[in-house]
């Protein structure tokens, strides 16, 4: 029973509000999770330092410590933990500065627990079919980049890029089918594994990965802008691409 209990996934969530928390639980419950709370960003550090949860939960209006700045601090650690952001309707600027900080996925409040737990299984089921589907693929170099998609690692200049789960993800996608474009829609499905959303999400994702990736990310050379279409990999031997969201 003990081994049966621990198989299944741990999530924390975190919200200074009793009835989400008691709600969310009770729903992530019957879906076959395991759940740890939290009220603050404080509890919500020492929950993860405690015992690492396969995904968090995270409201953004939190006391003690907000939603982003614990967002920050957990981007700091090496094992690509999968953030899921719980934000008011009001707060699109906070959202996407959410996902600029490496936050996985986000649901907007009043939202419906079930819509939640159906992003919980997105954002697990992407974390655990990626490497078991990339296991035989080679790594990719394109200049003084190299992507190792089995290890999920990347170097530029011989040095270790700190990538989110979801720009890993985005790169390793484009990476592979260089030439070929790809609208936000088509991406969203394919790298996040939604059939909707908000496209922002993967504006916000490619400027984040041109910071990291690029010689001068306000003329990308990799991951090149098709205007009116969507995103296309080049490479830095290929023609540079038009810079832009």
């Amino acid at each position: 029973m003990g081994a049966a209990t621990t198989d299944r996934p741990l999530v924390l969530v975190v919200d200074d509000d009793v009835t989400v928390r008691d709600v969310v639980t009770r729903y992530l419950d019957r879906a076959g999770y395991r759940v740890d709370v939290a009220g603050d960003g404080e509890r919500a550090l020492a929950a993860v330092a405690a015992r690492r949860p396969d995904v968090v939960v995270l409201d953004l209006m939190l006391p003690r410590l907000g939603g982003l700045e614990v967002c920050r601090r957990l981007r700091r650690r090496p094992d690509g933990l999968p953030i899921i952001m719980l934000t008011a309707l009001g707060e699109e600027e906070d959202r996407v500065l959410g996902l600029e900080l490496g936050a996985d996925d986000y649901v907007t409040k009043p939202f419906s627990p079930r819509e939640l737990v159906l992003r919980v299984a997105s954002v697990l089921r992407r974390a655990r079919e990626l490497p078991a589907r990339d296991a035989g693929l080679e790594p990719v170099v394109d200049g003084d980049l190299h992507v190792d998609i089995p290890g999920r690692r990347a170097t530029l200049a011989g040095r270790e890029l700190a990538l989110t789960v979801r720009e890993f993800d985005l790169l390793a996608f484009l990476v592979c089918r260089p030439g070929q474009v790809f609208t936000r829609p088509e991406l969203l499905e394919r790298v996040w594994g939604w059939d909707f959303g908000d496209q922002s999400t993967v504006t916000v994702h490619v400027r984040r990965l041109r910071e990291k990736v690029e010689p001068d990310p306000t003329r990308p050379a990799r991951i090149a802008t098709v205007w009116g279409v969507g995103y296309r990999y080049d490479g830095v031997d290929e023609p540079a691409g038009s810079a832009g969201p």
